[in-house]
């Protein structure tokens, strides 16, 4: 489904990420786990071109993310083709960014109603779906500062889903919630890796990475260090890394 091979990234005189390889199969959950600075969220952000990749690529189903193939030479794409290729990878981001002008129920419908241009009956019927499946039917008329953190997170969520993507991307969904709120939003990422949907989450959750995730990457300065199971990196790491992340998470105090 996705395909990350030799990602380079670099900000000034840093190098972000250093030629990181990664394949995401077709209903995987992939969690990302790693040290602070480590470059998980930039090679999220690469995923879906948000950022732009200094060397490398990545590839959705076979087709090249922010460029095109012709002759055996890559082009970059137009700013439209590149806003096309992310309705196809939704992403879900630390802090909401909904539009507290709007309500629930038409923060979830502004994607496809302003690339789409659907203002219809259907499409309304599908965003209070979706609310009822993050669990926030009763929520469609609510404005974001009437909702908690974790309701917000959820309305999220509904945005991101509202567009069919392929993949959905979670860039440490709770880390700016109160502890309370989290296990909302977690119940309905696990409902979403139930029914199937290929996710790749950045996550300090190390009890939820275990219990939902097919696959769990290391990361540390830019690269993987060790790749697994949530049984393998979790009860029997091989990197010296791996091995001192999973002793401070499994024992944070």
């Amino acid at each position: 489904m996705l395909t990350v091979f030799q990602a380079r990234k670099r900000f000034g005189h840093v190098e972000v990420l250093r030629g990181v390889d990664l394949v995401v199969n077709r209903a995987d959950v992939v969690c990302i786990m790693g040290p602070s600075g480590s470059g998980k969220t930039t090679l999220l952000r690469c995923m879906n071109n948000l950022e732009q990749l200094d060397g490398g690529g990545v590839w959705l189903e076979g087709e090249p993310i922010g460029f095109y193939a012709d002759r055996g030479r890559f082009y970059e794409l137009s700013e439209r083709e590149a806003a096309r290729q992310r309705t196809e990878i939704g992403m879900v981001f630390q802090h909401f960014n909904l539009f507290p002008n709007m309500c629930a129920l038409d923060n979830v419908l502004v994607g496809p109603r302003l690339v789409h241009h659907d203002r219809s009956a259907d499409l309304t019927r599908r965003g209070r779906e979706l609310l009822a499946r993050v669990g926030l039917a009763d929520k469609a008329t609510s404005y974001p500062a009437q909702l908690s953190g974790g309701q917000q997170q959820r309305v999220a969520i509904a945005r991101a889903l509202a567009m069919n993507p392929k993949v959905m991307l979670f860039d440490e969904p709770t880390s700016a919630l109160d502890p309370e709120l989290v296990g909302d939003v977690l119940e309905t990422m696990r409902a979403l890796a139930d029914d199937g949907m290929t996710m790749v989450i950045v996550t300090h959750e190390a009890k939820f990475a275990g219990e939902v995730s097919d696959r769990i990457v290391f990361m540390a300065d830019g690269v993987i260090v060790e790749s697994g199971t949530p049984a393998q990196i979790f009860g029997d790491p091989q990197q010296e890394r791996t091995k001192a992340f999973v002793r401070r998470v499994q024992n944070p105090s």
